[in-house]
């Protein structure tokens, strides 16, 4: 065998039975509250696409809870959205049938954040209380849970500033906050995950493979991978908080160009980054096939070095997540944003981040 197996165990030399117990427990808990963080970003992205995240007016954390029950009260809910930029400009008209489904879909969204925040919630207290969670990520687990609450707040500032005048969506720079507070809860809470189920200790290659610094080259690889995942979801936000999707729909040329024409024309120039439609969509292609191209160099690598079955497993992973999410883009893109697609998309998108920090977190040890 290439590698003694024993050595990538989560069982470390000396551990007890019940420790290596109480670590699982601990990581396929956060693993499922990691779950529900992604349930919720695929949730906030149809309620983005379908216009529904303004349908409610206010943040009720507590009372919130219970929609309505009456018809009074729906007719109450609809009279408040009527006053709001978004009915008279985009839906009016549409009926007190219509609000309901916007409605419900919001409600669904904000119902399942307070539910992550339960599901964390408590079982942090039982954990901690019992004695399971290790004393060294007992502050990461606190402040995990103090960004969960600010990002309630966040949610909430994002929605107000669909409620200016003259405004039919909320502020693409909030939303891209929004998105990525929640991708570095989600990103967190992952790699929390994995440290309590497999603690850090040496990754052992084959002489031949080491003297070139193999595992070296794989973990910088994967870190800047991690990068450029995060800033091509960054750049998404931006696709979809300025609707550039529905503009240059065809690849992989832009209106019969590589570099679409308009690409600098604001000033000052950063203002293009994220207002200027052709800008925001070219930089979104071009950070995604970056992505593609260190994931193809990964998995290029990877299949033809002896890993451990946890490294190889995230490579081939990382290979399938990649490949899907670029085919699902190119589609998104020249089917002018269908909302099952998009919200698809923005799904897998979060499952490429995945496998980018599964594979960095099982290098860490690689020499």
């Amino acid at each position: 065998m290439p590698f003694d197996e024993r050595n990538f165990s989560d069982l470390p030399p000396g551990e007890r039975a019940a420790d290596r117990h109480a670590r699982r427990l601990v990581a396929f808990w956060l693993f499922g509250v990691a779950g529900m963080i992604l349930v919720m970003v695929m949730l906030g992205g149809v309620t983005r696409l379908t216009g529904s995240g303004l349908s409610i007016m206010e943040w009720a954390p507590i009372s919130g809870i219970i929609p309505p029950l009456t018809q009074a009260e729906w007719q109450k809910l609809f009279d408040l959205y009527k006053q709001v930029p978004q009915y008279a400009l985009v839906n009016d008209g549409f009926g007190l049938g219509g609000f309901k489904q916007i409605f419900w879909l919001e409600w669904v969204h904000r119902l399942w954040g307070r539910l992550i925040g339960l599901a964390f919630l408590g079982p942090l207290i039982w954990l901690w209380a019992t004695g399971r969670i290790e004393r060294r990520l007992r502050p990461r687990l606190a402040l995990l849970f103090a960004l969960g609450g600010l990002q309630g707040a966040v949610g909430w500032f994002m929605v107000a500033s669909g409620f200016l005048p003259d405004s039919t969506a909320v502020s693409p720079y909030r939303l891209v906050i929004h998105l990525v507070l929640a991708l570095v809860l989600y990103a967190a809470i992952m790699w929390t995950a994995l440290d309590a189920l497999r603690p850090i200790r040496e990754l052992p290659v084959r002489p031949q493979t080491r003297s070139i610094g193999i595992g070296r080259l794989m973990r910088r690889l994967a870190a800047s991978l991690c990068v450029l995942v995060a800033l091509t979801i960054t750049a998404g936000g931006f696709v979809a908080g300025t609707h550039a999707g529905l503009d240059y729909n065809s690849f992989p040329l832009m209106s019969g160009h590589l570099v679409p024409l308009g690409y600098a024309r604001l000033s000052p120039l950063v203002r293009n980054l994220t207002e200027n439609i052709a800008a925001v969509q070219f930089d979104h292609r071009l950070l995604a096939t970056l992505t593609a191209i260190v994931s193809a160099a990964i998995v290029s690598i990877g299949v033809f070095t002896p890993w451990p079955k946890p490294v190889r497993g995230a490579i081939l992973g990382l290979g399938a997540t990649v490949a899907l999410q670029y085919v699902l883009g190119v589609l998104t893109l020249v089917l002018v944003v269908p909302i099952g697609l998009a919200a698809a998309h923005q799904f897998v998108a979060v499952l490429v981040l995945t496998a980018a920090l599964t594979l960095l977190h099982g290098l860490r040890g690689a020499v």
